[in-house]
């Protein structure tokens, strides 16, 4: 085959691909890619952990501080000395991880089930592809390229990091396979991505039950003030029935394992 034929083919002609006129077919193969690369590797569902990036390790945050120069303002020492106190949900996501992997494991399947999966980046993500990978199990990450984020962090599974562009692509990743989340404290994106999911099971466009679990009562009262938002009328009372607030890592693993055992998480979006 020339190369002249080849390069007359739409479907291996970058320009095209990379035009505004085949965003369909970008689209497209960001559903077929990854349902591929599933499918490899026998996933069948996921637990999903959403949070944070700008979390680090209580190893790199103690680092940070301890080598911090005296010349540094007081706001920014404060800075630091807030990175170590958050630390510690990296080091309580990498456990929770680890410990559902090692239930995941325990589970007689010819498929893996109950995957940990995050959004593959650092802070709370990598913390919970590490505890998985630490356990001796897959962990998913479902990456997407941004100018100002590290992509793609060393503890995801070979073959399982899942680059995407578009960002509502990867949330139906998320989401499609899930049958647990977990989510931390984090920022906008945390919050659009939690949001979206209520917004999804309560409006019942979501019809499987997902135990949806928020770690640390205090942060999230804090964040979101669920009360007022029921005095209000916004939402209703059952809503809050949507997702449980968790405070330790024995309360979530609990939680989440025996919802799964119980309801078996089988439906029409499964």
């Amino acid at each position: 085959m020339s190369d002249k034929f080849e390069k007359d083919r739409f479907y291996l002609n970058p320009e095209f691909l990379e035009s505004s006129d085949a965003r369909s077919v970008r689209i497209l193969s960001e559903y077929y890619g990854p349902l591929q690369r599933i499918k490899r590797n026998k996933i069948e569902d996921t637990i999903v952990f959403f949070g944070s990036a700008r979390i680090q390790s209580k190893e790199m945050a103690t680092k940070a501080l301890k080598d911090a120069s005296e010349n540094l303002s007081s706001q920014e020492k404060n800075r630091l000395k807030q990175n170590l106190k958050m630390s510690r949900y990296y080091e309580l996501t990498r456990e929770l991880a680890y410990k559902l992997t090692k239930w995941s494991m325990t589970l007689k399947n010819s498929h893996h089930r109950y995957i940990i999966t995050s959004g593959g980046g650092p802070g709370i993500m990598e913390a919970a592809n590490r505890g998985a990978s630490e356990a001796g199990g897959p962990s998913l990450g479902l990456t997407i390229s941004l100018p100002h984020e590290q992509s793609g962090n060393e503890w995801i599974s070979d073959d399982l990091n899942l680059t995407f562009h578009y960002f509502f692509m990867r949330k139906y990743w998320f989401l499609y396979l899930a049958k647990g989340l977990v989510v931390w404290p984090g920022g906008f994106g945390t919050l659009d991505e939690v949001m979206e999911l209520l917004t999804l099971i309560q409006t019942e466009k979501i019809k499987k039950r997902i135990p949806i679990v928020l770690f640390d009562e205090e942060f999230w009262m804090n964040v979101v003030n669920w009360d007022y938002l029921v005095e209000a009328g916004t939402i209703s009372q059952d809503d809050l029935n949507l997702f449980k607030f968790c405070n330790t890592v024995e309360e979530a693993f609990d939680y989440t394992t025996s919802f799964i055992l119980e309801h078996q998480l089988k439906g029409p979006n499964f």
